[in-house]
């Protein structure tokens, strides 16, 4: 392999393992405002207890992020100076942003909320939660619109060789960021109304702490039904403008060929990207892409013969991704449905407290193929329509990257184990009984 694909190959670990603690942080951060507030207003010991103990699972993971996240800054300037010097003055910017304001206001606020139980009053203590939650999306907001920044380039000028901001507001306000910041947060949201149910489900089956577990699931659930039905709304108006801003993506998305109205969708394909054509189709139905892409059943679908070859993203990997992150999004939202039905007698309904606990991974599996789909299908761009991924990598020897690449792996997969365990150590012991 040459030095763009390792350097890609490095930077998607990094990122991909960084974003197993982002989603969490971001809801359960919510979750354990919301359930922080009901003990302020009730009194009621139990959801102090829930706090401390749903509190306790996010501080571990909240370490873990910062941990991960801070060597993929690094690797801007590592692997991908060119890039760095081509769109510094944009991207550079929006990070300093969620560094400076979001993050610091993070941080502090987690500090005071950790060592201030017996400092502050009970209000304050739960507003200070709820500032952690709101920095926690705050800063979510800035580096997502950096990346829809390299999926759909406005605001800018080209000088000098490289890409300068002329209007903050059309970057910050456009409607790719817009819908791409409450695709992902909706989605980190579902991950963590499952992982609160899932956690829930297993000590419900062993029938321990029934009352805590069982408003804690009721509260998870009531989160992740709001969600799961508002991301496939969202989802919905994100894919029309995908097909506005990267047609080329929704043409991978379903390996769509040939250009043609009434474009169907293909419950599986196997593309054949060599003879521009899919070598398997299962399960089509007219219209939908076009409908998907257009809201027209009858509307023409631009199909991926129509692009140069040199413009196409790899078809495989974003068919897969697209229809893998779909199928679980439905999934989610059928198991939240069911859950209503059985919120009041779920002790009484082991099986569905199995699935659920089994549930657990495939939220961060959705979101991981939603990160694939969105990076992968800008291929060969890292920025839409400006600049090349091949001419964004740092002149650097092969043998750099690769030996970068196999340390990264080895560290990440131990911290991995050791957070996980953690994690899963707490989660199984329950709340501390005072």
């Amino acid at each position: 392999m040459d030095v763009v694909m390792l350097s890609r190959l490095q930077f998607a670990a990094a990122t991909m393992f960084h974003f197993l603690f982002v989603p969490l942080t971001l809801g359960l951060s919510i979750i354990v405002a919301i359930m922080e507030t009901k003990y302020v207003r009730t009194g009621d010991e139990t959801y102090l207890s829930m706090t401390k103990f749903w509190g306790k699972l996010f501080l571990i993971n909240f370490t873990l992020g910062i941990v991960t996240g801070i060597t993929l800054e690094f690797q801007f300037g590592t692997n991908w100076s060119r890039y760095s010097a081509f769109m510094g003055d944009i991207f550079g910017s929006l990070l300093a942003i969620e560094a400076t304001a979001a993050f610091f206001l993070e941080s502090t606020m987690i500090g005071v909320w950790v060592f201030g139980w017996k400092k502050l009053s009970k209000k304050a203590h739960a507003t200070v939660m709820w500032l952690v939650a709101g920095a926690s999306s705050m800063s979510a907001i800035w580096i997502i619109t950096a990346n829809a920044w390299m999926q759909h380039p406005v605001g800018y000028t080209i000088r000098g060789g490289r890409a300068e901001l002329t209007d903050f507001a059309a970057v910050v306000f456009q409607k790719f960021a817009v819908l791409q910041f409450l695709h992902t947060v909706g989605s980190a949201y579902i991950l963590s109304a499952f992982f609160v149910m899932g956690v829930s489900a297993y000590h419900l089956l062993k029938k321990q702490h029934i009352d805590l577990f069982t408003r804690s699931f009721k509260i998870a659930l009531v989160f992740g039904l709001i969600f799961s039905l508002f991301v496939v709304i969202e989802g919905d108006m994100h894919g029309v403008h995908v097909t506005e801003t990267q047609p080329a993506k929704l043409a991978a998305m379903e390996s769509h060929w040939e250009t043609t109205r009434r474009a169907p969708i293909h419950l599986f394909a196997i593309p054949d990207e060599e003879n521009e054509k899919n070598l398997i189709e299962i399960g089509s139905i007219p219209g939908i892409l076009s409908f998907l892409g257009y809201h027209d059943f009858n509307a023409e679908v631009k199909g991926l013969r129509d692009f140069p070859k040199d413009e196409r993203p790899p078809v495989l990997i974003t068919s897969f991704a697209f229809k893998g992150m779909v199928g679980l999004g439905i999934y989610f939202v059928i198991m939240t449905i069911i859950g209503v039905f059985k919120r009041n007698r779920l002790v009484k309904s082991p099986f569905y407290l199995k699935i659920m606990l089994i549930s657990i991974p495939l939220p961060y599996l959705a979101i991981e193929l939603g990160w694939v789909l969105a990076e992968v299908g800008r291929q060969p761009w890292i920025v839409y329509g400006l600049m090349k991924t091949k001419d964004a990598v740092s002149p650097i020897a092969t043998c750099q990257v690769a030996t970068t690449l196999v340390s990264f792996v080895l560290v990440y997969g131990l911290l991995g184990a050791v957070g996980f365990y953690l994690m899963a150590k707490n989660a199984k012991n329950g709340p501390a009984m005072d």
